[in-house]
């Protein structure tokens, strides 16, 4: 192998691996991306399981004093609660 078909073949294959270089680093903030979507849907997921706990304990609170003004009233609901 010349010289020359060496240095053709050198210069072909570094323009190879920093086309792959760019490939990698692109796939690297990707990842990044989808870690920083996931973390902010997570985030998300566990403020809504909070505010659903909350609004259930909130129902299972009112549930209790509808039921015990209708006993100390003597109204009979209808709805069973």
């Amino acid at each position: 192998m010349s010289e020359d078909q060496f240095t053709k073949l050198f210069k072909y294959m570094e323009k190879r691996f920093d086309a792959v270089d760019e490939q990698f680093e692109n796939i690297r903030k990707d990842q990044i991306d989808i870690k920083g979507a996931i973390g902010e849907l997570s985030a998300q997921v566990r403020d809504y399981h909070n505010e659903m706990s909350i609004g259930f304990h909130q129902l299972d609170k009112l549930k209790e004093a509808i039921l015990q003004i209708a006993q100390e009233t003597g109204v009979r609901l209808k709805v069973e609660l």
